[in-house]
């Protein structure tokens, strides 16, 4: 089954929309090197003006990654490990209404971050789908 995940980059003060655009586009073709199904620039959530000639604008900084679930974790690996040396302060990572923000902590904190925020989705579905653990009676 593919899962999709929103990854917004969060800029520094002094971050401009076009760094955040050229970052955004570093990070998506990292991400394409992966076993994913789809990655694309993620589209803006917010109110489009009335003047504006495009039904979606691209969001500076927002990448959304479709993929296998266990390619997930590899692609929020990837994501965490992109982010050191760079001029951003996180990335707030999405999916299915389920947000986490990947910034300042060890990597170790960061990894079991990115387990837990998977493993609670990977339940999350399991209860949906009505389906039992095999541990359960």
């Amino acid at each position: 089954m593919h899962k999709t995940v929103r990854l917004d980059l969060l800029g520094l003060a002094d971050t401009d929309d076009d760094e955040l655009l050229r970052l955004g586009g570093q990070l998506r073709r990292a991400l394409e090197e992966l076993d994913v199904v789809d990655v694309r620039s993620g589209r803006s959530t917010g109110d489009i003006s009335e003047g504006a000639k495009s039904g979606e604008l691209i969001a500076a900084g927002s990448v959304v990654v479709t993929a296998a679930s266990f390619v997930l974790r590899q692609a929020l690996l990837l994501a965490d490990t992109w982010l050191k040396n760079r001029p951003v302060r996180g990335i707030k990572v999405e999916m299915e209404g389920r947000v986490i923000e990947l910034g300042d902590a060890s990597d170790a904190e960061r990894a079991r971050l990115i387990d837990e925020f998977l493993a609670q989705h990977e339940l999350s579905a399991e209860h949906q789908s009505g389906e039992r653990s095999p541990e359960q009676p």
